[in-house]
């Protein structure tokens, strides 16, 4: 599933539009604790997360993520939205927990 595709099922805000929404989402992956997600995030997982700090990009850039979802409505603070938007990362947003996200992303995929 595409992250445009998860983006509207999930009714998530899309935080910087045009970037890599055409990209195939293919796993997810939740976590908060930076080094963990380094060293366990697949590419093309979606990294669902409530960290919105610019330290989020790197390691998003590092693991090759899809794209990032920040959830319980989080949103990204001014440098790493700027950092994302350098790096082509996608940032979506909602309103749901990680794990109402997680399960409505489990049934998309």
């Amino acid at each position: 599933m595409l992250v445009k595709d998860i983006a509207e099922k999930l009714q998530a805000e899309i935080v910087n539009p045009g970037h890599h929404l055409n990209r195939e989402i293919k796993g997810c992956y939740i976590g908060d604790l930076l080094s963990w997600v380094m060293s366990n995030a697949q590419e093309d997982d979606i990294w669902i997360t409530i960290m919105s700090n610019v330290n989020v990009v790197a390691v998003a850039t590092l693991t090759d993520v899809a794209c990032v979802l920040l959830c319980e409505n989080v949103d990204p603070d001014d440098n790493c939205l700027k950092r994302a938007n350098e790096q082509g990362i996608s940032i979506l947003k909602t309103k749901l927990t990680a794990y109402e996200a997680a399960v409505k992303i489990g049934n998309l995929l």
